[in-house]
């Protein structure tokens, strides 16, 4: 079976012949904003002595309006939200899913599911197994499109996912990353599906241009398999960017590029080995040998608990350069070596300051 087929991100082909999108649904009165099924808002009890505002007044609420919390309160004053509150917006949740009733955007993300149910799901790994540190969250911008570009490792691209954790759950202005992914994920059942829902789309340049220009916070890890898929020895020397076709989108875009360093990704699982022929089998570029797979089974699949870092760096603008600088290739070279140097010089730094593998 012939190597992965993986689409480089600075080809500016047409991507007519990736995955479909699917169809954007149409949102009705019980959408994503939580509201009744009839558009009015739940009836609010107040606390002894309290005085509700009327809608329309600072600190009301109009009817219908998404986005603040309520507290109801029992005959005694004491709150009543806890599970029952809980156990409703779930059963609202289902209700909405099974009848159709949310939205998603041209590229298949789904903003709710992806809030509600991927992060919980990603968030304990992300807080709990490795501990990820997030430094340097106000260099990514309050609002307008930016580049987000990190290297990439670990064997499985779980770094990704902490990269759009880390984003979801610290930026104040509430971005959303939209990664950049090769065609194999969206080849892959059950994982093209899931990836499209969370936001992620194929890495060309017309995906990345059009959320750019939509005023997305977009993900790129420019190292693709050769980074995801090099041997522990060479872990965090940063391979080959390609032809700077990043740079060159952001140029188009006009928008500013901010260089990630990510730190612990690369010992999850240090790979040893490469089963180039088994890799050739399946049809995956490569097939990872470590200490604890393929030996010890589905158990040898779960990755080290090691502690991240995960830092982003100072932007860098381009939004001063002329419309034609998209296509001087002396410029994107000298743009893609300063994002590199910029990278990789942080994840020396932070290698140095960090005092141990797991800790």
């Amino acid at each position: 079976m012939a190597d992965a087929k993986v689409i480089p991100f600075d080809d500016d082909r047409s991507r007519s012949g990736g995955a479909s999108r699917p169809a954007r649904r149409r949102t009705g009165a019980g959408g994503p904003g939580g509201g009744r099924g009839d558009g009015s808002a739940a009836p609010v009890s107040a606390l002894p002595g309290a005085q509700v505002p009327e809608a329309g007044e600072e600190g009301g609420q109009e009817p219908g309006q998404p986005g603040r919390d309520v507290v109801d309160v029992d005959a005694g004053g004491s709150p009543t939200g806890g599970w029952e509150r809980r156990i409703a917006g779930g059963l609202a949740f289902l209700r909405r899913r099974v009848t159709g009733d949310y939205d998603v955007d041209e590229f298949g993300y789904d903003r709710e599911l992806t809030d509600q149910v991927l992060m919980s799901v990603l968030r304990p790994l992300a807080d709990t197994y490795f501990r990820v540190e997030v430094k340097g969250i106000e260099n990514i911008p309050s609002d307008g499109g930016a580049l987000i570009v990190a290297n990439h490792s670990g064997t499985l691209p779980l770094d990704g996912l902490m990269l759009q954790v880390a984003v979801h759950d610290n930026h104040p202005a509430d971005r959303h990353l939209r990664l950049l992914a090769a065609d194999l994920v969206f080849h892959l059942p059950v994982v093209n599906e899931l990836a499209r829902k969370a936001g992620h789309t194929l890495a060309c340049a017309e995906d990345a241009q059009r959320l750019l220009e939509m005023g997305e916070i977009v993900g790129v890890m420019p190292e693709g398999f050769k980074g995801i898929g090099k041997p522990f020895g060479e872990r965090y020397k940063l391979q080959r960017f390609g032809r700077g076709g990043f740079v060159s989108t952001a140029l188009r875009a006009g928008a500013p590029i901010v260089p990630c360093s990510i730190v612990g990704a690369e010992e999850i699982y240090p790979m040893i080995g490469n089963a180039k022929t088994l890799a050739r089998l399946l049809g995956f570029p490569y097939f990872p040998i470590t200490p604890t797979f393929p030996w010890l089974g589905p158990l040898g699949a779960l990755p080290l608990p090691t502690k991240w870092t995960i830092q982003f760096g100072e932007p860098i603008p381009t939004d001063g350069y002329p419309p034609e600088a998209a296509e001087d290739p002396m410029l994107m070279f000298n743009l893609t070596d300063q994002v590199r140097e910029q990278i990789q010089h942080t994840l020396y730094k932070l290698l140095v300051q960090r005092r141990s593998v797991f800790f």
